[in-house]
């Protein structure tokens, strides 16, 4: 029998997981599997909780949209609510447990959000604007990444076949940028599911932002490194 990956992502619309599922899926298509990816936005747009679909797989897919992920996870507190009905059993499930705070949704702070496809919001200043230089290290000038928000009560995780804990968020902001967060849980994917090689992913990220990785070389070693971290820290717990 053919296996089929499923994997949900979910986070708080503007966090960048429509962008991992976009590069996981093409990805995928370029190693010679067959991917299939569907968004789901929340009604709130840029305010709410924005999951991806993904599944990859050496043969054929069925159906477009699945209950029960082999790979669940929920980057904000929100999407822990959220994303309950979609873990089973057999469900390895990875949060993030530095995530006490909601992430703030901003089109200039986090990852590769600026690519995302979530709908923007009409108000919003930019939202597709380039960063600026002076965010390539160290702390964001303006905005914060985090604002109090509910924290991840352990007891509202679901029950699952492995529940895997990493602080993506605190080494995010702490060892690299905030920016990179959604790339660190890329990274934590690949590892929990070997569907596909870290090299493979970098090479999506090289057609996704090639242009930007030649204007700043320092750009491509933080998402590379993002990447790597992310994949090592579900090694180093499964």
């Amino acid at each position: 029998m053919v296996k089929v990956t499923k994997i949900a992502i979910a986070g708080e619309g503007g966090q960048g997981v429509q962008s991992i599922a976009e590069i996981l899926a093409e990805a995928a298509n370029e190693e010679g599997k067959n991917a299939l990816y569907i968004p789901n936005f929340g009604v709130e747009q840029r305010g709410g909780v924005s999951i991806a679909f993904v599944q990859v797989s050496d043969g054929q897919i069925g159906a477009p949209k699945f209950q029960k992920a082999d790979i669940l996870i929920p980057v904000s507190p929100r999407a822990v609510q959220r994303t309950k009905m979609y873990a089973g059993k057999d469900t390895v499930y990875i949060y993030d447990n530095s995530l006490i705070q909601e992430g703030e949704v901003k089109d200039n702070i986090v990852g590769l959000q600026y690519f995302d496809v979530t709908p923007p919001c009409p108000t919003a200043e930019q939202p597709n604007a380039d960063l600026p230089q002076d965010m390539i290290a160290g702390e964001p000038k303006t905005g914060s990444f985090a604002k109090k928000g509910p924290a991840v009560d352990p007891e509202d995780l679901p029950e699952v076949k492995k529940v895997l804990a990493i602080p993506a968020n605190d080494i995010a902001k702490n060892e690299l940028h905030p920016r990179v967060f959604n790339i660190i849980i890329l990274g934590a994917v690949i590892a929990a599911t070997e569907v596909l090689p870290l090299d493979t992913i970098k090479e999506a990220l090289e057609t996704k932002l090639g242009d930007k990785f030649k204007q700043n070389p320092a750009l491509r070693d933080m998402n590379f490194k993002a990447l790597e971290r992310g994949y090592q820290l579900i090694k180093g717990v499964m």
